[in-house]
């Protein structure tokens, strides 16, 4: 049976009957198969009617997460989880961990339909499976929307199998008369069986189908309940395992000299014979990315790098600077459907220009590669590796199969792994070195020739009548965005290198991802991508919507302007979701909306609606000169955000403190975008070099109070949320800086055409020298 609908076009919290299999093993193991349940996500109906109402776009009807969900569904029943006879739960999640607690949140959701405590589940990291196809990318906010279902049919599958064992132990008891209790089985008597004493008469001998009935939501005692990450502690104690800590036999540090110029080539090595002999040193090879050099420590990888003396091609970029994209982008503008209107209607134009920004890691990219002859391994952080997989086996001339791709957690990323640069720079040393390799990237790489998000611009045009919007219409113009991890398997991988596929694949995202949130008559929104490949870049977190939803809730506040209504108001009249307008009243509530500000202060609004999910933000921001100009050696100060309120509805929450977790992290990026961090590209490369250049959210800019409220779920299922603080918070920065200044913000980040503040390194070596004392340059 199918979950109740209950009149609203959204499924209420009901019971699912899903199939999955006991799989024969000599201990307790379970697979999945989704399909008894097959009916697509309910959506919601618009809000109260207004004269002029919008039509739903693409992703108001299907969007990205649905794609994603149907994409895995083929495949679900590939995934397991085996109990053991300790008593612990193992399951192996075919995505990746960099940061967003869906370890913790995957152990919760097995614990709550198994009745085992969460620190009896252990959760690793599938390796690169080639079978699971569409259902091994980490991206999109994606995880726990596809697996939840899947995870929670095995657990529930083999909560039945150990309650059967139980019965037959027990004397042939009813298995419904059974309980299960802190990871054993409770008898009516109070007798107790520990799972690891049941796992073995529990597992069969043939894979054998079965239904099963998932728990009911209002049973839930683990899943929506506050926990802490199961990876806390080894965390903070320095035991948590990330790829440069694997003991791998002989792996030594490595590292590659990049070109002066983005994406450049090696013509040849002057000095490498010289370099070899350097302590330490005890290879120098040339690969397609740079030279590698492979020495005892980093440290002396560094210095041979800075000694190296390379003639380089040039870079694909040219001599190009910002201005030079930036008018490309202009001549690449679709045009603006409505004309502009006569008199008594008003026609509102904005427009708006957002630079390019690293999408470079804390951690820089790292892996450790071992070929030898026919086969190859590598460990690293991926949230593709299928792709990785198949794309490294290409480069190295062997059978995937003689590939082995492990996946090691990693720090946060937020699309930035979905590319493998590092892993293909690891086992092409490897090969040519003849030796294994524990690869990192310099900072300086990851700025420089890492992946960038796109510089873009963005058009609006509405016309309004009267206290009415008659039409919407938003044109998004980008430099081009890499898709070509595809869906996380090979076949939409190899297209996307396609020059037609990978335009096409470009609008497909953007589509999924645009829904109309406002009633504003006729809307549209449109994207155009240039479709040059000189740049590296990718996916960066929450992928258009922060810069669309900065343009759409910027003009928004220029409409009420125009009509002489309270941006609040306003959206709240407009608006056409109740789970949309219900984030606002919270954040309009809580954070006072209107409340007497002092001058050079603003309060500002965003509303975003994606991944399944409703949010709604409000920022205080302060402008005052003497915040604006207050010094921090070598760093951006500017504007500060005082107060952030933030609501969010992303249906049924898994873990309450990973989610807050997940929107202040939204939050920080957004300061960042909005006020203070983007790469300058000048004469065919980028200027920032590392951390200390790119001006990210500091604790100088932090907001002094973040508040994070959760609106009780009106949907049984979990919508996406590792990306979706970001829209909304940019947004609101965007439109709080309006208020404080008077000044309508157009390019962003605010400081990108202000003088640099610092010295860029030199390009020659590619890797800067470290200060010789660090003291120097605490602050």
């Amino acid at each position: 049976m199918t979950a109740e609908d209950d009149g609203t076009g959204r499924r209420g919290v009901g019971r699912r009957r899903l199939l999955g299999y006991l799989v024969a093993a000599p201990t307790l193991a379970v697979a999945v198969r989704l399909g008894v349940d097959s009916a697509a996500p309910g959506v919601a109906g618009a809000a109260g009617a207004v004269p002029v109402p919008s039509p739903d776009l693409p992703a108001d009807i299907v969007d990205l997460e649905d794609t994603q969900n149907y994409a895995a569904k083929p495949t679900s029943h590939l995934i397991w989880l085996d109990v053991r006879e300790d008593g612990t739960v193992h399951f192996a999640l075919p995505r990746m961990e960099v940061g967003q607690g869906i370890v913790t949140s995957t152990a919760m959701i097995i614990a709550e339909e198994m009745g085992v405590p969460v620190h009896k589940v252990v959760v690793t990291l599938a390796k690169a499976r080639p079978e699971l196809a569409l259902n091994q990318l980490t991206g999109g906010s994606n995880t726990t929307m596809s697996t939840y279902y899947p995870i929670r049919t095995a657990a529930a599958i083999a909560r039945g199998a150990l309650l059967e064992a139980a019965a037959l132990m027990l004397g042939g008891i009813k298995p419904n008369l059974l309980e299960m209790d802190n990871g054993e089985v409770v008898a009516p008597d109070g007798a107790r069986i520990p799972f690891g004493d049941l796992t073995g008469a529990a597992a069969v001998d043939e894979t054998t189908a079965k239904e099963v009935e998932l728990k009911d939501a209002s049973q839930f005692n683990v899943i929506g309940t506050p926990h802490g990450r199961t990876d806390a502690r080894d965390a903070v104690t320095g035991a948590k395992q990330f790829g440069m800590d694997l003991d791998v036999p002989g792996a030594l540090p490595c590292m590659v000299c990049k070109a002066p110029t983005i994406n450049g080539s090696v013509r040849s090595v002057r000095n490498a014979a010289e370099v070899r002999s350097m302590p330490g040193v005890t290879h120098v090879e040339t690969i397609s990315t740079g030279v590698a050099v492979r020495a005892r420590t980093f440290g002396q990888c560094i210095d041979a790098i800075v000694a190296l003396d390379i003639d380089w091609a040039p870079g694909l970029v040219g001599h190009d600077s910002d201005e030079d994209v930036l008018a490309e982008l202009r001549k690449a503008e679709l045009p603006l459907a409505v004309p502009e209107l006569p008199a008594p209607a008003k026609t509102i134009d904005t427009s708006f220009t957002f630079a390019f920004a690293s999408n470079a890691p804390l951690d820089p990219d790292c892996a450790v590669a071992d070929v030898r002859g026919d086969s190859a391994e590598i460990w690293s952080g991926l949230k593709a590796p299928i792709v990785a997989q198949q794309e490294i086996a290409q480069a190295l001339g062997l059978r995937m199969d003689r590939v082995t791709v492990n996946v090691v957690q990693a720090g946060g990323s937020f699309g930035r792994r979905l590319f493998h640069d590092g892993a293909m720079d690891a086992a092409l040393a490897s090969k040519a070195m003849g030796a294994p390799v524990r690869l990192m990237w310099h900072r300086a790489d990851a700025c420089r020739q890492g992946r960038v998000h796109p510089m873009a611009t963005s058009r609006v045009r509405a016309t309004v009548l009267g206290d009415q919007v008659l039409t919407y219409e938003q044109r998004h113009t980008s430099a081009r965005t890499d898709f070509g991890h595809g869906y996380g398997d090979i076949i939409t991988a190899a297209a996307s290198k396609l020059p037609v596929a990978d335009y096409t694949i470009s609008q497909w995202i953007y589509v999924l991802t645009t829904g109309s949130h406002y009633e504003f008559g006729p809307t549209t929104s449109l994207l155009d991508e240039l479709t040059d490949r000189r740049f590296n870049t990718g996916a960066m977190r929450n992928i258009y919507s922060p810069n669309v939803a900065v343009a759409r809730e910027v003009t928004v506040d220029e409409i009420a302007r125009t009509l002489g209504q309270d941006p609040y108001r306003f959206r709240r009249t407009f608006v056409r979701k109740d789970r949309l307008r219900a984030v606002l009243d919270k954040v309009a509530e809580v954070g006072d909306w209107g409340r007497s500000m002092p001058p050079h202060h603003g309060q500002g609004l965003g509303l975003h609606s994606e991944y399944h999910g409703h949010s709604a933000c409000l920022v205080e921001l302060d402008a005052s000169p003497e915040t604006v100009n207050r010094k921090v050696p070598k760093a951006v100060t500017g504007p500060r955000v005082t107060k952030v309120v933030f609501a969010v509805d992303v249906g049924q929450v898994i873990n309450p403190k990973g989610l807050e977790a997940q929107i202040m992290g939204g939050i920080m990026d957004a300061l960042a975008l909005v006020l203070t961090s983007s790469v300058h590209l000048k004469d065919g490369n980028f200027l920032e070099a590392s951390w200390d250049n790119y001006a990210y959210t500091r604790q100088w800019n932090t907001p002094f109070d973040v508040q994070i409220h959760i609106m009780e779920g009106t949907d049984e299922e979990p919508g996406g949320a590792g990306e979706f603080g970001v829209a909304a918070a940019c947004a609101a920065v965007a439109n709080a800086y309006w208020r404080a200044t008077g000044a309508m913000p157009t390019e962003f980040p605010i400081n990108h055409g202000s003088p640099l503040h610092f010295e860029p390194y030199p390009y020659v070596p590619s890797v800067p020298q470290s200060p010789t004392n660090g003291l120097d340059h605490v602050q």
